[in-house]
């Protein structure tokens, strides 16, 4: 199973660079998978019925009870015979349905395969946390899915509503699913629904997860976003919203039924919910005129009616229910399949300008009409064995004196008669012909096209007479509930009992409601909606916008100095009532410990009044890293010359993009805004700084225990396998925390760019061959202001041109040349680069590692872009930024999740001991990986902020340089 789910994540990032070389054909591919998938299902089907259902745990963050732990039950079984049949099938249909030219094919099928993996994951995961990460993938996958036609509005708005609606529900279900395992103190779903506790908690968090159940199922008050998400491609919506997506919730409380169901409210609930949904669903689908639009509303309706019976705790119910939700995703996704056929032929949906297509296409007929009625229940077919059962376990409760069954009964019975109306006007409507309306014209019905949905309308038909056979393995999972008494089983014909009547009466009525559906429509057209969901929704989204701008308006006025001080005061106020609180003081005080501390703090100190003082952006830079040398200089007294190493070369970083952004900022503070209530900023300042310095005396001193930094060397030798405690307490101890600061990186870095780069962050450094560069450049080239000084004679040598000692040197003006700094960069720079890979490979065990080696590199193509501009920068990394750091990303997330494959936990670690000749003993650690993609990361963050902040903005003033001249000459 793990296996399986590791081939639907490589494939799924393969697939993109296949459709471009062969298009639509990709779905092949695809299929191939899931197909994979099914085959194992079906062989599992001997170890089902023998009760011992086959599971695989690989532990991953065991402190979190989160392992990757996947089970297949009976339930199980059917789930994933359901996603990964029905998921084939479908990526075989697309085929046809996309064309090569199709804009995002790649994309979606890529995406398309990553939900069916996160869905068979789903319904096979046996450990409720990753059953929450898998839920919430689909949701994403979900949300990629419909809006996969980006240019419309409807997919756009359709898929974010969806989007917002289930991960709403999907937070609520994880407070229930975390209350629930810490009660039970085990997150294994199989144990837990065994354990099955009680108490109000429970009744709580259950009531919670049902949340995100009924969200995810599109049932009432959660069910408008279903309809509109019918936005998405039909491919999309017969696999999700038939066979996949909104199938989950209802398999969830299948799944937590055997041990739940007898939970205050959870059957008054559902089963009302169930049965207004089935009502709601059935009588919208009555007024549709979108073939599409009707199925989704039917869908909403067969949602409640599967909600109402797999809820219903009864073990009839139970089997009725699960041979339902079978019966369902084969009628339901051929019926979907079929609209899009029409769609795609045809060219409308619309049932009002279809008429003759059942004689222009009479095998798409056909398979519309076997599928249609099994979702209608006409004997024969597998929906009528499905409705059976339910009527059969709904009537034997009733007859027991509930009324719950009694309510069952009679919702099951209307709901059962607006299907079979909505389920004959899907078939007028699509395939019938009508007066006063143009015949379609002929089709050419394409075999390969008919396939799929007609393998599932088939397949409805066929399982009929053998659901008994089937029944068998599900009733591995109805034997979880308790026996009334007697054993039902699933097969074709059980005599002209109650429930068959019933079911005749659904059917003669709901033929007389569409008989009548002139007289319906009217009447329809006369109920007022009390409730529109929809439009709630809409009123609490306006209703939220109208807060936040509210919020942000007052909040969020443009002043960084408003924001520090709303920061610093609340900084203010919660550490200083906890100081007041304190009752630990330290006995007594010690300002410094030798000279030379007590200078490097007078340093710092006035630095830090210089800075208040300053008149000029740039000195006040400097003294701010003044003040931060300091602090490396304090590090280094300290005896942490990694620290001392790391604050000094990001403080000259610092200094450096401080450099690049004053350059588009007035020279003298306060220029363009004056400096306003210099008092209460003093104030502010005073009081951060008095309090950060009690809180330093008191955190100091208040110690009694042993800190745990003592065991720490000792640990990172043994665990780490290295002697430089800080490097390997990053790489390999929290390498964690390491990993998720790398993301931040790259996400400050792109939000850097973003901000800087007014069309794309893509890679646009200008480059220059080397057998250009060393040419005679200024000649060759049209003089502008970056490449010819204002003294620029054509043909006449200018000496400022002679000895370029960088590539890029001939590019920049004379008068903003240097050769003393183009010599020196010249000298330094491979020293550096070496030096920088001195300190990655020496930093396990010496003052190092990947952080420090970075910013070395960093500061060595700052100097190139320093000393030569742009060109210089382009010359020095042929290579983007947004590579860099996406390659050091995945090389350390690799690094930290590879064990896991391995059967070993995140992040272990190995190490290598040799002796090579002429260079003496080495050693290795796999951790160093780690390092390695730290390293690479913050090259890639440098090299941003060089493109974005100095290059760019070059960019930018030359091209408004330009267009001022060509202006003046104009």
């Amino acid at each position: 199973m793990i296996a399986l789910l590791c081939a639907f994540a490589i494939f799924s990032l393969v697939i993109p660079a296949l459709t471009r070389r062969i298009g639509a054909r990709v779905f092949f591919i695809t299929a191939l998978i899931p197909a994979a998938a099914f085959v194992y299902t079906v062989l599992q089907t001997p170890a089902v019925l023998s009760g011992t259902p086959a599971a695989e745990n690989i532990p991953w963050i065991s402190q979190l009870q989160l392992d990757f732990s996947f089970r297949m039950d009976a339930l199980s079984w059917l789930m994933s015979l359901v996603v990964t049949g029905v998921g084939t099938l479908v990526m075989l249909y697309c085929i046809k349905y996309f064309a090569d030219s199709e804009e995002g094919l790649g994309r979606f099928a890529a995406v398309f395969l990553a939900f069916t993996g996160t869905m068979y994951g789903l319904v096979i995961a046996d450990n409720v946390y990753l059953l929450f990460i898998l839920w919430e993938a689909t949701t994403v996958f979900s949300f990629l899915l419909i809006g996969h036609n980006t240019g419309r509005l409807a997919s756009r708005a359709a898929a974010m509503q969806a989007l917002i609606v289930t991960t709403a529900g999907g937070l609520a279900m994880l407070v229930g699913i975390v209350m629930l395992a810490e009660r039970t103190e085990t997150a294994s779903l199989s144990r837990l629904i065994e354990l099955a506790p009680e108490g109000t908690p429970v009744t709580i968090a259950i009531m919670l997860i049902l949340v995100g159940a009924l969200s995810k199922s599109a049932i009432i008050p959660f069910q408008f976003w279903l309809p509109a998400a019918m936005a998405a491609p039909t491919p999309v919506s017969a696999y999700l919203h038939a066979a996949a997506m909104v199938q989950a919730g209802i398999y969830l409380i299948a799944r937590l039924a055997p041990g739940f169901a007898e939970t205050p409210g959870w059957q008054p609930l559902l089963l009302g919910l169930g049965v207004l949904t089935m009502l709601v669903g059935g009588w919208r689908a009555l007024t549709q005129v979108d073939l599409k639009l009707l199925l989704a509303y039917g869908t909403v309706s067969q949602l409640g009616f599967l909600l109402t019976v797999v809820s219903f705790g009864t073990r009839t119910a139970a089997l009725a229910g699960v041979a339902l939700l079978l019966a369902h995703a084969l009628f339901k996704a051929a019926l979907f399949l079929v609209v899009g056929l029409i769609d795609h032929r045809v060219g409308t949906r619309d049932l009002t300008k279809l008429s003759g297509l059942g004689r222009e296409a009479p095998f798409l007929a056909t398979i519309a009409f076997l599928a249609a009625a099994s979702m209608a229940g006409v004997p024969l077919t597998a929906g009528f064995v499905a409705k059976e059962a339910v009527l059969a376990g709904f009537v034997e409760s009733a007859s027991s004196g509930s009324a719950l069954g009694w309510i069952a009964v009679v919702g099951v019975a209307v709901g059962s008669t607006l299907t079979v109306a909505y389920t004959a006007r899907f078939l007028w409507g699509a395939f019938a012909s009508k007066r006063d309306v143009e015949t379609v014209r002929p089709l050419h019905e394409n075999v390969w096209f008919l396939s799929s949905p007609g393998i599932l309308a088939v397949s409805g038909l066929v399982l009929a007479p053998f659901f008994g056979a089937v029944g068998t393995v599900l009733a591995r999972y109805s034997t979880l509930f308790e026996s009334e008494g007697y054993e039902y089983s699933l097969k074709l014909w059980h005599g002209f009992d109650t429930a068959f009547f019933i079911s005749a009466f659904t059917l003669l009525g709901g033929l007389g409601l569409f008989w009548a559906r002139a007289r319906v429509f009217a009447a329809q057209s006369r109920v007022p909606s009390l409730v529109d969901s929809n439009q709630l929704y809409r009123s609490t989204l306006r209703m939220l916008d109208r807060l936040a701008l509210r919020v942000t308006a007052t909040t969020q006025r443009g002043s960084l100095p408003f924001y520090l001080t709303v920061i610093l005061l609340v900084m203010v106020g919660a550490v200083g009532t906890t100081l007041a609180l304190n009752r630990t003081w330290p006995d007594s005080i010690s300002l410094f410990d030798s000279a030379g501390q007590l200078a490097i703090g007078l340093v710092m100190i006035i630095a830090a009044l210089a800075v208040v003082a300053a008149k000029k952006r740039f000195p006040a830079a400097v003294l701010v890293g003044i003040v931060g040398y300091g602090m490396a200089a304090l590090f280094a007294f300290h005896g942490a010359p990694d620290i001392a190493l790391t604050q000094v070369l990001v403080e000259t970083v610092t200094l450096i993009a401080f450099v690049l952004v004053l350059r588009r900022l007035p020279a003298r503070l306060g220029q363009e805004d004056g400096t306003s209530r210099r008092l209460l900023r003093a104030a502010v300042g005073i009081a951060v700084g008095l309090l950060m310095g009690v809180v330093a005396i008191v955190a100091l001193g208040a110690r009694t225990a042993a800190p745990i930094s003592e065991a720490l060397p000792q640990l990172a030798y043994d665990i780490g396998h290295g002697r430089n405690v800080v490097n390997v307490v990053l790489v390999d101890i929290r390498g964690w925390d390491t990993l998720g600061e790398l993301s931040v990186i790259v996400a400050a870095a792109t939000g850097v760019a973003s901000l800087v780069f007014l069309r794309s962050r893509t890679d646009n450094l200008p480059r220059v061959s080397e057998k250009r560069a060393r040419g005679d450049i200024r000649a060759r080239l049209k003089p502008s202001r970056e490449i010819v000084s204002p003294e620029y004679v054509p043909g006449v040598r200018d000496p400022s041109t002679r000895n370029a000692w960088l590539l890029a040197g001939r590019k920049l003006a004379p008068e903003n040349r240097s050769i003393l700094l183009e010599v020196v960069i010249r000298l330094l720079f491979h020293p550096l680069i070496v030096l920088s890979l001195y300190l990655l490979f020496a930093g396990h065990n010496l003052p190092g590692g990947g952080f420090a080696a970075g910013l070395v590199a960093g500061l060595a193509l700052a100097g190139r872009y320093l000393a030569g501009g742009r060109y210089e920068l382009g010359a020095a990394a042929p290579f983007g930024a947004g590579q860099i750091l996406g390659v050091g990303l995945v090389l350390a997330a690799a690094t930290a999740t590879v064990p896991l494959l391995l059967g070993a936990d995140a992040l272990t670690s190995t190490f290598f001991e040799t002796t090579v000749p002429m260079l003496g003993p080495i050693e290795f650690s796999t951790s160093t990986l780690f390092d390695i993609g730290v390293y690479l990361v913050v090259i890639g963050m440098v090299l941003d902020v060089l493109r974005s902040l100095g290059a760019e903005i070059d960019r930018q003033r030359e091209e408004s340089s330009e267009s001022l001249e060509s202006g003046s000459t104009i």
